[in-house]
């Protein structure tokens, strides 16, 4: 109760503060009955439940909801219930529940020329087998971004003035549902989108009975398969490679493109080498599971999440299994990937070790919450700040690789509150509470902070660590895992990384090149590099590593541990 009403404490202070002559701004934003038609034959419920939003922008480039972010532009949300077409609620400082970022109300707009939009995000209800009822915005096959979300809809950018003093009041209709980038098939389903098979790469997706019956609603989750050439032409089967990360859309693993165009110097290349024949025969796969909470699941079972693991393991792994000509056996899958990729990666192997046969995690989410980016959740008083007898200094959110702060973990938690408390803006601090911790008394996940005041919790804490922290596992099961992880770990991060994420990976280096038994893990530190860094080439000419590289270096590690007598394609 407390964390709930602070925020509104607050702006009601802000509101009492104000000069008298500060100008008064508002918004009407009206839903068509056009709009709500079109989100239910899209499945919606209706009438809306969710969020309403008003974004604010100088710029007419893009439309204002694309400029959001820790950098981006204003904007202020309220929740709804009930929201029939042609109904109306107002955005102002007078709204219940009123949330903002940066400025806590329209108010605070200073004099000047603006450009206004309105956006509906809906929810669905779920009714879960624990018992708990939730609302959340479902994965709409965009990942979990509620500014593109197919279904979500939205007004036209309005030009608009806010004058030095007066009142200013603007009507915007939200008329304009967002499309999905595929067509959907008849009795399909929008979640993890519906892009179509390509001669090079197929798009299978499966309805998961075990997070279906978690979440007491229908839950898909997909893959993007990427298949060597001569695939067609043999009858042979392939180990695979596993890319895991951010939710990938109908882009192929390792972003190979069959025309051959490339994205960077990691990828410069590859598709050509791909599509020759030259490169190693093996499948690559990455995995689509968006879910209520972010666009990927972190590939692990959690109380808030549902079996996120058992369900790629035991229903998505074994389905593609059946569909391709794959390899069933530890041996034959690695996993990679970068970021919450990264963390992925590892945490696949430490938690199933002997499901995988290797792990390459580049610059990974924290692997050890001592170090939760740059805050220590077992000691820290506070998330926000560090303090003294007489200063308070913001911690850093994100550097530079000169070290330039470009935001403060403030910053950006207060950017996900406004939008959708309850862990339910799909950002990065959201996915980690859910993934990570208890289940609150609400139904969502349990904050490992004050979202306001950044207050840590410290039993939520002591449940992070007993769970999820990753090098407190492997301490806490190293006699059991050292012999199945011996050879299987790879890590690679920035020493420079944007999100301090090579402090964690310090901690855990430590411990395993000081741990009895000891094992063979490679864990590489790239100098001045920021984030997501990958390794260094193996060619020892100081280059990054690229995917032509790895794959070649996945493929020996895999052929390596292969049973005698298997015959390679």
């Amino acid at each position: 109760m407390v964390r709930s009403l602070l925020p509104f404490v607050l702006l009601a202070v802000a509101a009492c503060g104000a000069p008298e002559n500060q100008p008064s701004v508002s918004f009407t934003v009206r839903l068509s009955e056009a709009a709500v038609n079109e989100m239910d034959a899209r499945g919606l419920e209706t009438p809306v439940h969710g969020r309403v939003f008003v974004i604010i922008s100088r710029s007419e480039e893009r439309e204002p909801r694309l400029q959001t972010g820790v950098s981006g532009v204003p904007f202020w949300s309220i929740p709804v219930e009930g929201l029939a077409g042609g109904s109306a609620v107002e955005v102002s400082a007078a709204s219940e529940g009123l949330l903002g970022f940066p400025m806590d109300h329209p108010g605070e707009l200073p004099p000047g020329e603006y450009f206004a939009q309105a956006l509906v995000s809906a929810y669905t209800t779920f009714n879960r087998a624990d018992g708990h009822t939730v609302s959340m915005h479902l994965n709409a096959g965009e990942g979990q971004n509620q500014w593109r979300a197919p279904g979500n809809a939205h007004s036209s950018p309005v030009r608009f003035s806010v004058p030095e003093t007066g009142r200013t009041h603007l009507e915007l209709t939200v008329d304009t549902v967002i499309q999905p980038d595929h067509p959907v098939p008849a009795g399909g389903s929008l979640q993890q989108g519906n892009p179509p098979d390509t001669d090079w790469v197929k798009y299978p997706k499966i309805r998961s009975a075990l997070l279906s019956e978690f979440w007491g609603h229908d839950i898909w989750i997909g893959a993007n398969v990427l298949l060597p050439a001569g695939y067609e032409s043999s009858s042979k089967s392939y180990p695979v490679v596993y890319l895991q990360g951010h939710f990938p859309g109908d882009g192929a693993p390792f972003g190979f493109d069959p025309e051959g165009q490339s994205r960077g110097a990691r990828t410069e290349g590859f598709s050509e080498w791909w599509a020759s024949g030259d490169a190693p025969a093996v499948i690559a796969v990455s995995i689509r599971d968006a879910n209520p909470y972010y666009d990927t699941s972190y590939s692990v079972d959690s109380d808030n999440l549902g079996p996120y693991g058992r369900a790629i393991t035991e229903e998505l792994i074994p389905h593609l299994e059946s569909q391709f000509r794959m390899v069933p056996a530890e041996w034959a899958r690695v996993v990679a990937g970068g970021s919450t990729g990264g963390w992925e990666a590892i945490a696949m192997q430490v938690f199933y070790p002997d499901y995988f046969g290797g792990s390459w995690g580049w610059c990974p989410d924290p692997v050890d919450f001592n170090y939760y980016q740059i805050v220590n959740v077992y000691e820290d008083e506070n998330a926000y700040y560090t303090d003294s007898e007489w200063h308070r200094v913001e911690r850093p959110n994100a550097r530079s690789f000169d070290g330039n702060v470009r935001s403060t973990v403030r910053q950006e938690n207060r950017l996900e509150y406004a939008t959708g408390p309850g862990s339910r803006s799909g950002g990065q601090w959201a996915i980690w509470e859910a993934v990570f911790g208890p289940v609150g008394d609400d139904g969502y996940p349990r904050p490992i902070w004050d979202p306001v005041t950044g207050a840590i919790d410290r039993q939520t804490a002591e449940f992070w660590r007993a769970n999820y922290d990753i090098h407190q596992h492997l301490r806490a099961n190293w006699e059991t895992l050292a012999g199945k992880l011996d050879g299987k770990l790879h890590i690679a991060v920035g020493d420079m990384d944007s999100y301090y994420l090579d402090n964690a990976v310090y901690l855990l280096d430590e411990f395993l090149r000081n741990t009895q038994p000891r094992i063979e893990a490679d864990i590489e530190y790239g100098r001045r590099k920021p984030h997501c860094w990958i390794g260094y080439s193996p060619s020892g000419s100081g280059e990054d590593l690229t995917y032509r590289e790895f794959i070649e270096e996945a493929a020996a590690h895999m052929l390596a541990n292969a049973p005698r007598g298997f015959d390679a394609p």
